[in-house]
């Protein structure tokens, strides 16, 4: 339903916004900067079409510098829309192989350059991974959803995968926890009823802090800060 609202409040814009994601996805040519800044218009519209509000925290917590991956918890595909519309900084994702074949988000992959991975292809993820890593250390950001699937559990976290991090630690980049909460209500609610989601950027953290740890340890301290805040923004 509230897919349906956002599309008839910016029917006026749909086609074209769409027609312009399709063109970029299409001359993809490495640069994510023009795919980012139309997913940035996209996002924007369909918050504000959706009725919902995006509150937002942490902004100052980004690295300035680029060459960092974004670990949030996962709630649905609401998720992305809210990094695309807040985060200053373009990234690109890497999401499942699945979603990658949805219409809008599939444009989206391609024109910013994203990854699609399959988890049950060990192969096929290690090299995603390894792509990743050399992407980042080049200076690329990225956007991880450690615990692969979504939660089926509100705000409630499911486990992190620890070979989500395995691209953060062969880049040595900063790792960026990030929280969502109520993510999951625009898209899982058989309701238009105004909404609020909350994203909050979290202090990062660095190679230093986490060069002795093992990828699960590393993925139990960034799933334990998140818990944390998302009891504290709750």
């Amino acid at each position: 339903m509230r897919i349906a609202l956002m599309v008839l409040r910016k029917l006026y814009i749909v086609p074209f916004l769409f027609y312009k994601i399709c063109v970029a996805a299409k001359h993809y040519d490495g640069d994510y900067m023009p795919g980012f800044l139309l997913a940035k218009k996209i996002a924007k519209h369909a918050i504000e079409a959706g009725n919902i509000t995006l509150e937002v925290h942490g902004e100052e917590n980004i690295p300035k510098e680029d060459g960092f991956i974004f670990y949030p918890n996962h709630q649905g595909l609401f998720d992305t829309l809210t990094f695309f519309s807040s985060c200053p900084k373009p990234f690109a994702c890497v999401i499942k192989k699945e979603a990658s074949k949805v219409i809008l988000l599939k444009q989206v992959v391609e024109a910013t350059g994203s990854l699609a991975i399959d988890r049950e292809d060990i192969r096929q993820s290690m090299k995603v991974i390894n792509q990743v890593a050399e992407e980042v250390k080049g200076g690329r950001n990225y956007l991880i959803f450690a615990e692969g699937h979504r939660s089926k559990e509100g705000n409630k976290l499911q486990e992190f995968k620890g070979g989500s991090f395995k691209a953060a630690q062969k880049a040595k980049c900063p790792i960026v926890p990030c929280a969502l909460i109520n993510s999951f209500v625009p898209f899982d609610e058989k309701s238009i009823r105004q909404v609020t989601v909350k994203l909050i950027y979290m202090k990062p953290l660095y190679y230093e802090e986490y060069a002795s740890m093992k990828t699960g340890e590393i993925a139990e301290e960034v799933k334990r800060r998140i818990e944390e805040t998302i009891r504290q923004y709750e």
